[in-house]
């Protein structure tokens, strides 16, 4: 149990260096702006260099460690991505800062899906989901937390500090994970062929496409929620982190109901929050001009998105079969995937003029597209079944 445990808390930890990286970007975006000299919408590029880093780095990192020891392959992980974060906070310009963020980005589905596997090894029979549930609590903890305190430092100290905290966490993180991961033999049995037969599995591609559009959704909204608590609630600056602390909780919230949910039904969890976050993204859309009608209904986002992730996980490696490491990493990739169509979208809307609710509204619509996609799946699903 005490090996668990600590385990748990090494991954944690590097969860919540990971969360800080990828959601601060979005609550320093007119800080970034401003530091590096261009409009809100170009800085939000910075966003979609990390989520490309996760997915060019997601299926790299699982194919080409399919047969190394796990613990090894996250101390790795995790040295490369304290250097990415290093690198942001000393970049000069704003392409070299958006290079930068590609390389952060690149350990992250790595080591997501690493995690995953290292706890579902270590977990009780049934209880798979509460034990990716426990280790994924780093990025809603960091949410609570670490992303607040590092908004509010990048406004006080300079942007550049959070990405310094950052390389830090990496840097505790590899010498946590070196000290209290159990070190798992590496399988044999995996191969890089036995790992790209994912690929050809049709569920495997509809649930990374579930994650790619659907999730996409929350990303058009959040990336863009400093400009919005500023410009469309008309809050000054201190209270985007209060915003992004409501986020953060919730999202605790979230991946602990996600566990327990995915314990019970992987699919019914995918529909339900898919629809509470299809729902709960349209009423931003209206209640985003008021402080406490916005609150409410970010909290609704949180919860519903977290779990959505867990489940969306668990559905994953259930699928990819065999291919037991790319089918935890690929979530990561396909949910970044997510981060880069809604940051990227998000910011058309707002570049065309249509204001900063925009995105909400289109994050609504992506997330209908998403369900629709599940649907599709569930369909297939069903046929085959029988069939069997």
């Amino acid at each position: 149990m005490q090996t668990r445990t600590l385990a748990s808390v090494a991954l944690v930890v590097g969860g919540i260096g990971i969360g800080i990286t990828e959601f601060v970007t979005m609550g320093l975006l007119p800080q970034i702006a401003e530091g590096v000299g261009v409009s809100i919408p170009e800085a939000g590029h910075t966003i979609s260099a990390y989520a490309l880093g996760v997915v060019v780095g997601s299926p790299l990192v699982a194919l080409g460690a399919s047969r190394l020891p796990r613990r090894r392959v996250l101390v790795v992980l995790m040295a490369v991505f304290a250097l990415g974060n290093a690198l942001s906070a000393l970049a000069p310009t704003y392409g070299t800062l958006v290079g930068a963020r590609f390389l952060s980005g690149l350990p992250h589905g790595g080591f997501f899906g690493l995690a995953a596997l290292v706890a579902v090894a270590m977990a009780p029979r049934g209880q798979g989901g509460r034990a990716v549930g426990t280790v994924m609590l780093g990025i809603p903890i960091a949410m609570v937390a670490g992303v607040p305190l590092g908004t509010w430092a990048g406004q006080e100290l300079g942007w550049r500090s959070a990405y310094w905290a950052v390389a830090v966490i990496g840097v505790v993180t590899a010498v946590l994970v070196r000290a209290w991961v159990p070190s798992f033999a590496a399988e044999r049995d995996q191969s890089f062929m036995v790992e790209l037969r994912a690929f050809g599995n049709l569920q495997f591609w509809l649930t990374m496409l579930v994650g790619a559009v659907g999730f996409g959704g929350m990303f058009a909204m959040y990336s863009y929620i400093a400009p919005t608590i500023e410009e469309v609630t008309g809050l000054d600056r201190a209270w985007v982190p209060v915003f992004l602390l409501v986020y953060g909780a919730f999202s605790v919230v979230g991946t602990w109901l996600g566990g327990r949910l995915g314990d019970w039904s992987v699919l019914r969890t995918l529909a339900l929050m898919g629809l509470v976050s299809a729902v709960s993204l349209l009423a931003f859309w209206q209640t985003s001009r008021w402080v406490v009608p916005a609150l409410v209904t970010l909290a609704f986002v949180a919860v519903s998105g977290s779990a959505w992730v867990i489940a969306l996980q668990l559905r994953l490696m259930a699928v990819a079969g065999t291919a037991r490491t790319l089918g935890a990493a690929m979530n990561h990739s396909s949910l970044n995937v997510a981060n880069a169509l809604g940051a990227y979208v998000g910011g058309l809307v707002i570049a065309g003029g249509y204001g900063f609710r925009a995105p909400s509204l289109v994050g609504a619509g992506l997330s209908a597209a998403g369900l629709a996609l599940l649907g599709l799946s569930l369909v297939l699903h069903r046929r085959a079944a029988a069939r069997a």
